[in-house]
């Protein structure tokens, strides 16, 4: 007698819920990821520190100011007169105080002591540390009391 066999067919696997899941991962590890570069601007070349390391914790409360140079048509950075840039905003020196007066306010307004804010200052390599100075001069004037500062640079190799 012959016995007829079944032809064996390969299961199935329905790949839609697993496929669902890694998108799901991806975006679960995307929200939570600390997007350290997000107050970073191209326009800036940090300056380079043996001893420069990126902070334990991320700090609760902080006004991030990028100082930098404006590029130019040709794409080089026009190194004669220095810009701070706070979010998407272009501020001329001048403007700086009103903009770190409003900072401050706000501040205040969510009842946080100035005490607690750290100003964390990204400057361009190219910057003359006497700019830096009267920025933090400008912070620490006494209708804005901001006084505890933080300055971002990238770590040098040591390879």
């Amino acid at each position: 007698m012959k016995i007829k066999g079944t032809p064996s067919s390969v299961p199935e696997v329905d790949m839609t819920p697993m496929i669902d899941i890694v998108f799901q991962l991806i975006a679960f590890f995307m929200v939570i990821t600390n997007f350290e570069q997000t107050e970073a601007d191209e326009r800036i070349k940090l300056p380079k520190d043996a001893l420069a390391k990126p902070p334990e914790v991320q700090r609760k409360h902080a006004i991030v100011v990028n100082i930098g140079f404006r590029n130019g048509a040709d794409g080089e950075a026009d190194l004669e007169q220095p810009f701070v840039f706070m979010g998407v905003e272009e501020l001329h020196p001048d403007q700086v105080r009103q903009q770190l007066m409003q900072e401050a306010l706000f501040y205040k307004a969510m009842e946080v002591p100035t005490e607690e804010v750290t100003v964390e200052i990204r400057a361009d390599a190219r910057v003359k540390a006497g700019y830096i100075q009267e920025l933090m001069q400008t912070c620490q004037e006494q209708d804005i009391g901001l006084t505890r500062f933080a300055l971002k640079a990238t770590q040098k190799s040591t390879f």
